[in-house]
Parts: structure tokens; C-alpha cells; sequence
């Protein structure tokens, strides 16, 4: 396990957050495992907060009570956040202090998702947490003659945005020792879709024993067989993430403004559109509009990327819009 941070306090005990159950902390404190609970202005001022508290915090604990009290959450070198739900707009801190990002997807029940992996990318992109794309079941990924696989069209797109990609199998046991090689040594986060193989993955990687669950028949979408995020420690020096599956992504904090830097393979072409801050969804000579449409661009990924601007905020205020006049929210 990692030790805390340098400008952890030296005088209280100091733990780190392996998992969260409702309102009550798993916390590894000096080599064992305690039950702890948001005490003060943790648990009474959450503002737009939903979740104060989440997996790969470091923590000041109290030194006494049943559970005890975690009354500081250290400051964070990141953390990945989402919108709640639709009837809930606050923010949902899913994991701090993290490596990397390993988004798994999977090309068989459930097919791949690049929306949803497309909006985990950009929120990823803009906690400037790092990304490894894993595309799970390749086994069962089975080309009719003189058909490109889908492995290659789909690793072709997010290579080319700059992304790498790492087919697996692990009833095969197929690119399991690149994935090991790629989470070595390093805090890793496992995140995608229910029955994408996040468990099988990890207990085949390294023995471990997580529970995995079936795919339902009727919606061919996996069912939560992990109901909480939790950090394992797997050698000292790698530890990994594994989540609940998604369903719905909705990046949080993120403005119109911000969206069009966060698709890196649009940057060399925004770079000759008309407008220097154009939305690339309406105006006039529109580079990244002309690339996807010479087929320069992924379709699939500005598809993706229109319709997250259609949700997000526009941009704070004073940010001069394409006609030169201050855009007021």
C-alpha cells in the first residue's frame, strides 16, 4: 500500500479510502482496515457535492469512536466526476489519486459503446487523467471474409486520437500480459460498462477471487454483480480499481468552451477553422466539420462529441462568442 502524501499531517492518523458503503468508509490505516465516517462540514456542508468522500481519498481520521471519523479529505492530484443521475445535477466523485484510467469495453454482449467511452474519455481528458483503452472479448470478434474486424475499425479510431488500445480475452488468455505490463507499478482504475469483463479481467490477471456476474438475455447488457468501487492492493506497488458498471455518463465541470480541447485529434484541424473559438457544430467553414466529412476524422467520435455539447453549460462569462460580442450566462 502507498503511503500518504507528503503534506499529510504528521500528528493524526492519516488513512487511505479502499471503499465506500453508504455513509460508512473502509480505510487502510497503518496496515489494517477501519470503518470510518464523515464527521463536521464533510457531512453537513456537501453544497454540490454529492459524494465528499470517495475511493483513493487520503483522509485525517479521528483517534477514537465507533466508527471512527474522517475529518479531512487531503488535497486530491485528481479525480474523475460525473453528473449523478438526470433528477440529480451534483457532482459524483467516483475516484481520486489515481495513474490511470483503463476504460474496458467489449465487443460482444454488450457491443461497444462509443458514446459513453467517448464522454469518459473527455472527462478523463479534462481531470488530465491518463487512458488506456481495453477492448475485451476479441475472441468472439469474428469477421465474415474480406470484412474489417470491428477490433481494428474501433482501435483504429482512438489510436489515431491518440489513445492506446489493448485487445484482450481472458478465457483465452489473450493480451493479458500487455494489460499486466500496463498496470504495473502503477494506482489503476478498471471502468465500463456492466458485464464488459472488468472482473474476469482482473481475477485472471492476478488471481484474485471478485465476483463476476451473467449477461442478461433480454437487454444483453450485463447485470452490477460489483455494487461498489474498491481499491486493491495487489503487490505494494500496483494496486487497481475495480467499479460498478455504467450505464449513463454525463462529464461534470466541463463548459461548452472546454469540450472542443478535449478530442485531441481535432486540435490540428480547429487550429485552421474560421473562428478561432468555434463550437465546431454550426458556423461556417468549419475545419473539424470538413475532416469528418473527407473522412479525416471518426464520424463516431464527433457524433459523440456534438452530443455532449448539447448538454453542457456554455462558457462562463465574458467569453467572447464567434461574432466578437461577450456571451452571457
Amino acid at each position: 500500500m502507498r503511503r500518504p502524501p507528503d503534506h499529510a499531517p504528521s500528528d493524526r492518523p492519516v488513512g487511505r479510502v479502499l471503499r465506500g458503503d453508504a455513509r460508512v468508509y473502509h480505510v487502510e490505516l497503518d496496515g489494517e482496515v477501519v470503518q470510518a465516517a464523515p464527521r463536521g462540514r464533510l457531512f453537513e456542508e456537501l453544497g454540490d457535492v454529492r459524494t465528499p468522500v470517495t475511493v483513493g481519498d487520503w483522509v485525517v481520521l479521528t483517534e477514537s469512536g465507533d466508527p471512527l471519523g474522517i475529518e479531512e479529505v487531503l488535497p486530491r492530484r485528481n479525480q474523475l466526476s460525473k453528473v449523478s443521475s438526470s433528477h440529480d445535477p451534483r457532482e459524483q466523485v467516483l475516484f481520486a489519486n489515481v495513474d490511470q484510467l483503463v476504460i474496458v469495453g467489449s465487443l460482444y454482449k454488450p457491443g461497444f459503446s462509443s458514446n459513453r467511452t467517448d464522454r469518459i474519455l473527455a472527462a478523463a481528458h479534462h481531470a488530465e487523467i491518463p487512458c488506456v483503452l481495453v477492448l475485451n472479448k476479441v475472441d468472439l470478434d469474428r469477421p465474415k471474409d474480406g470484412e474489417v474486424s470491428e477490433y481494428e475499425t474501433i482501435s483504429e479510431t482512438y489510436r489515431t486520437a491518440g489513445y492506446p488500445v489493448i485487445g484482450t480475452s481472458a478465457s483465452k488468455e489473450l493480451g493479458l500480459e500487455e494489460l499486466k505490463e500496463t498496470l504495473k507499478g502503477r494506482t489503476s482504475v478498471l471502468y465500463g460498462a456492466s458485464g464488459v469483463g472488468k472482473s474476469t479481467l482482473l481475477n485472471a490477471l492476478f488471481g484474485l477471487e471478485l465476483k463476476v456476474g451473467k449477461i442478461s438475455k433480454y437487454w444483453s447488457a450485463g447485470k452490477h454483480t460489483t455494487t461498489h468501487s474498491r481499491l486493491i492492493d495487489i503487490d505494494g506497488e500496483t494496486e487497481v480499481v475495480d467499479t460498478p458498471g455504467i450505464r449513463v455518463f454525463r462529464p461534470y465541470g466541463v463548459t461548452k468552451a472546454d469540450l472542443r480541447f478535449l478530442f485531441p485529434e481535432f486540435l490540428p484541424f480547429q487550429q485552421r477553422c474560421h473562428f478561432p473559438d468555434c463550437s465546431h457544430d454550426h458556423e461556417p467553414d468549419c475545419a473539424v466539420a470538413d475532416a469528418v466529412e473527407d473522412g479525416a476524422l471518426a464520424t463516431s467520435r464527433y457524433l459523440s462529441y456534438v452530443e455532449i455539447l448539447d448538454e453542457l453549460e456554455p462558457p462562463p462569462e465574458d467569453v467572447p462568442t464567434v461574432d466578437g460580442s461577450a456571451e452571457e450566462v
